[in-house]
């Protein structure tokens, strides 16, 4: 990728600092906005965990808004809800962000909430066990959910025996093994200012924001920072495993590794998702849908960690369509491995991310989720004009070169759930053959 012609990085318009105790701090100032949106990030997720403690995050994430030490779980919500906000929280990989967005003049209130729940969450055992039974419900769901299932099961083809590879949820058996004092001492252990990230985004004052956040967790005392096990290296061996399962559906996940987070070929396999399967216009759904009708819902996906990634292809059909469907799907990748995509395609595929990251910064909480996981992943953040003049110099050879990188017969892996028999996985294996094809 050429980057001669690449201006001068401008002056970041992100506000970041760190506290004596190390807690990160990340301010966006958007004077212009109705709301403040706020965010508490912490490094604690499905890397973090041993497999004995499988879902532990997540349970623990859950914990979180059963009360705090000042206020019940009703009181929580009611004082963010209460005046027009919204609360939540979710579980990643490589972090755990819990978030609030309210009316500008409330944002005193959504700091104050979300710093309480990490410093002195209530954990009581009865909470525990009452949880679980939730969270070994949200299991069953996802079960029952062939769309989601496949994903997981996905993500057990790429990186087996690996916290890659488990349910971030963990499974039935590891969450009702995982005890209270457990809970504890992982709480103890991660929530700690050497893993904690608070950003900010909307119409708030900065010198004050900071100021409070020093007041509220400024006193934490700081623990040796969380660490991760590294990915495994890629497996050169292609795989399709098939879960028998009576469903209307035959659901697919067909993929490849791809870069790292930070990667230079990261702005080149943007374009190439975007290309392939970000929206209607994408190849995947002209071709595989509105020409064949062989699917409803087809898409492109991209996971990013720190040291791997992996570009995923979803869809759903009939069964009696499985193997029109990927054969389609595997044509359009070798076309991109060896065809140059068109300049007027190209410019389309450019101007379509751009708009996407522009109208998504315009909203506080979007660009606070945006903000918040460059700078809890990464340490930094960057200028949205500085990434798009990087998405501008990405040439027709970069995505073919990052395509032939990527599809090679030797990477493909292909988890199916639905009424299919394990015995047709050769025959699903040799139509992702790229060798051979005219």
């Amino acid at each position: 990728m050429r980057s001669a012609r690449l201006r001068k990085r401008a002056p970041a318009p992100y506000d970041l600092s760190q506290l004596p105790n190390g807690l990160g701090i990340a301010l966006k100032p958007m004077p212009q906005a109705a709301s403040v949106s706020v965010g508490v990030w912490v490094r604690a997720g499905g890397r973090y965990e041993p497999a004995a403690l499988s879902g532990i995050s997540h349970l623990l994430e859950h914990l979180l808004f059963k009360g705090t030490r000042r206020r019940g779980c009703e009181q929580l919500k009611q004082h963010v809800e209460g005046v027009g906000g919204s609360l939540n929280g979710f579980t990643a990989e490589e972090f755990t962000c819990y978030m609030a967005k309210v009316p500008q003049r409330h944002a005193h209130r959504a700091l104050d909430v979300l710093t309480d729940m990490v410093k002195q969450p209530r954990l009581m055992p009865r909470d525990t066990e009452k949880e679980r039974d939730v969270v070994i419900e949200e299991i069953r769901m996802y079960e029952d959910t062939p769309g989601q299932l496949v994903h997981d099961l996905f993500n057990e083809l790429l990186w087996p025996n690996h916290p890659l590879g488990m349910l971030l949820s963990g499974t039935e058996q590891s969450v009702r093994r995982i005890t209270h004092a457990e809970v504890v001492r992982y709480w103890r252990a991660m929530y700690q200012p050497r893993n904690l990230l608070v950003t900010a985004t909307g119409a708030f004052e900065p010198q004050r924001m900071r100021r409070e956040i020093h007041q509220m967790l400024g006193r934490l005392r700081p623990r040796r920072a969380s660490r991760f096990q590294a990915a495994p290296r890629a497996r050169h061996r292609p795989q399709v495993r098939i879960w028998k399962r009576p469903t209307e559906q035959t659901h697919l996940c067909l993929g490849v590794y791809a870069v790292p987070r930070s990667h230079p070929d990261r702005f080149a396999l943007e374009l190439l998702h975007v290309l392939l399967g970000a929206n209607m216009s994408s190849r995947l759904f002209r071709e595989v849908r509105e020409k064949r009708g062989l699917v409803y819902e087809i898409g492109s996906q991209i996971k990013r960690f720190h040291d791997t990634g992996a570009f995923v292809i979803s869809a759903g059909c009939d069964a009696g369509k499985l193997h029109a469907t990927v054969q389609t799907v595997v044509a359009e990748l070798f076309r991109l491995r060896h065809q140059l995509v068109s300049r007027a395609e190209l410019r389309r595929a450019k101007d379509y991310y751009a708009g996407q990251l522009v109208m998504g910064l315009e909203d506080t909480m979007d660009h606070m989720m945006w903000m918040g996981e460059q700078a809890v992943t990464v340490g930094r953040v960057a200028h949205a004009d500085w990434l798009l003049q990087h998405l501008e110099q990405v040439q027709a050879a970069d995505i073919r070169r990052v395509a032939r990188r990527l599809f090679v017969d030797e990477a493909f892996q292909m988890a199916v759930v639905g009424p299919i028999e394990e015995a047709a996985a050769g025959g699903l294996a040799a139509l992702c053959r790229l060798k051979g094809r005219a």
